[in-house]
C-alpha cells in the first residue's frame, strides 16, 4: 500500500470528522444547562439544504451563515418548547428529524431533482493547500471549537453558572440566575454549532445535498456526547474517532484491490457508536436536572 492511500485516509477522517465535533460540541453546551436535544440529525439535514440554496445565491461564506442561522432558529425553537412552554424534549427531538425527513426531500423534489442538488462549484467554500492535501478550514475549525468551549466550562463565570443551571436549577434560581434564558442560549448556541455543521457538508464538503446527506452523523454526535461525558475535549477525541470510521468505506473504494467489501466497513461507524454506546452508558455521570423542565415553585 502506497503512501499515498495512507494520506487520502487521513485527509477524509480529519473531513468525516468535522461535522460529527461540531454538532457534538454544541450539543455538550446545551446538556450541561440541562435540555438534550436529539434531533441533531434533522438540524444537520434542513442546515445543509438551506446552506446549499444559500451559498448558490450568494456564495460559501453566505451559505455558512445561514446554515448557522438555521440551526440556531431550530435550537431556539426547540428550547422555547423544552423550557418555557415545558415539553417533553424527547419527542421535540423526534419532531424536529421527521420534520427534516419531509421538508428537505420535498424542497428537492420542488428544485426539480428529486434526491439530490448540486452546489455550483464557485459557490463551494474553497480547501486549502497542505502537506496532506486539500484540507477545507473548517477543519481547523473544528479543532479549536472544542478547546474553546472547553475553556468556557472550566475557566469562566458563564460556564459556572450553565453547569448549576444543569445540576440544580433551584439553586441557580435561588442566586439570581434565569433558568429558563440560560439554558435557551446554551441550546442555541449548540444549535447554531449543528447547523455550521450542516452547511459544511454541503457547501465545504460534498458539494451537494441528497435527502440522506446527514448519513446518521447527528445520532453518533449524540453517541460522542455520551463518550465525552460533556467534556469538549474528549468529545474531539470520540468525534475524530467515529469520523475515521466513518472514511474507511470511502478510502475502501480507492484500493486497488477490494479484498474487503465497502457495504461492509459502511456499517462500521455505526458498530462502533452502540459498541462505545454501551461500553461507556451507567458509567457517565450527566448533569441532575438534565431533561427535567425547570417549574419555578
Amino acid at each position: 500500500m502506497s503512501w499515498s492511500y495512507v494520506l487520502d485516509l487521513l485527509r477524509i477522517s480529519l473531513h468525516a470528522m468535522v461535522p460529527i465535533t461540531l454538532t457534538a460540541t454544541g450539543e455538550i453546551i446545551g446538556e450541561t444547562a440541562g435540555l438534550f436535544n436529539i434531533g441533531l440529525e434533522g438540524i444537520l439535514l434542513i442546515s445543509a439544504f438551506v446552506g446549499a440554496l444559500a451559498a448558490g445565491a450568494g456564495g460559501p461564506i453566505v451559505g455558512l451563515l445561514a446554515g448557522m442561522a438555521t440551526g440556531m432558529a431550530i435550537g431556539f425553537l426547540f428550547s422555547v418548547i423544552a423550557a418555557y412552554w415545558k415539553g417533553t424534549q424527547m419527542v421535540a427531538g423526534i419532531g424536529i428529524n421527521l420534520f427534516a425527513l419531509g421538508f428537505v426531500a420535498f424542497g428537492l423534489i420542488k428544485l426539480g431533482a428529486p434526491g439530490f442538488h448540486a452546489v455550483p462549484v464557485a459557490a463551494q467554500l474553497v480547501k486549502l493547500r497542505t502537506p496532506l492535501g486539500a484540507l477545507s478550514p473548517l477543519i481547523f475549525v473544528a479543532l479549536l471549537v472544542p478547546f474553546v468551549a472547553h475553556w468556557f466550562l472550566k475557566r469562566t463565570r458563564a460556564g459556572l453558572i450553565l453547569k448549576a443551571v444543569g445540576e440544580n436549577p433551584e439553586a441557580a434560581d435561588v442566586a439570581g440566575v434565569n433558568v429558563n434564558l440560560t439554558r435557551l442560549l446554551a441550546t442555541t448556541f449548540g444549535g447554531a454549532l449543528a447547523g455550521l455543521a450542516g452547511a459544511y457538508l454541503s457547501v465545504a464538503w460534498f458539494g451537494s445535498v441528497t435527502k440522506e446527506i446527514s448519513a446518521g452523523r447527528g445520532f453518533i454526535a449524540l453517541a460522542t456526547v455520551v463518550f465525552s461525558g460533556l467534556n469538549p475535549l474528549l468529545g474531539l477525541v470520540g468525534g475524530i474517532i467515529f469520523g475515521f470510521f466513518q472514511s474507511l468505506a470511502t478510502w475502501i473504494k480507492t484500493l486497488p484491490t477490494k479484498t474487503i467489501p465497502w457495504q461492509f466497513v459502511d456499517m462500521l461507524p455505526y458498530i462502533v457508536t452502540l459498541l462505545v454506546v454501551s461500553g461507556v452508558v451507567g458509567r457517565v455521570r450527566f448533569p441532575k436536572a438534565l431533561g427535567i423542565p425547570y417549574k419555578r415553585e
